[in-house]
């Protein structure tokens, strides 16, 4: 796997960039802080620990309790390229949180974001 710089940044320097994003366009942390639960599996506490931890977006993944298997509905273009056909599995990961914030950001329902029925 090649290294990209993302992948040894804090999550938790990146974590306000998205609270930042959503709550411009009247979104709430708790929102934000729910997409990242569906995506990730991890608690309330389990992801304040990690952001305590300011552990990098590698550990973050590699860590999380269990990756939601609906995470492969998110579809898009996110940095100009389509999250759907990133073959690095972390990458990937990264940028299907990208997308779901930029969901909420656009004013989609939580509903819709996390890919319920």
């Amino acid at each position: 796997m090649s290294t990209h710089k993302i992948y040894k940044m804090s999550f938790s320097r990146v974590y306000p960039l998205y609270l930042s994003k959503a709550e411009k366009k009247g979104r709430t942390k708790a929102e934000v802080d729910e997409i990242i639960r569906w995506l990730t599996g991890y608690s309330q506490d389990e992801l304040e620990a990690q952001l305590e931890k300011e552990v990098d977006f590698e550990t973050f993944f590699a860590e999380a309790p269990q990756l939601n298997p609906a995470r492969s509905l998110i579809k898009g273009v996110i940095c100009g390229v389509r999250v759907e056909e990133i073959e690095e599995a972390l990458m990937q990961n990264i940028r299907y949180l990208d997308k779901l914030v930029d969901e909420l950001a656009r004013g989609k329902a939580l509903e819709k974001i996390l890919r319920k029925e």
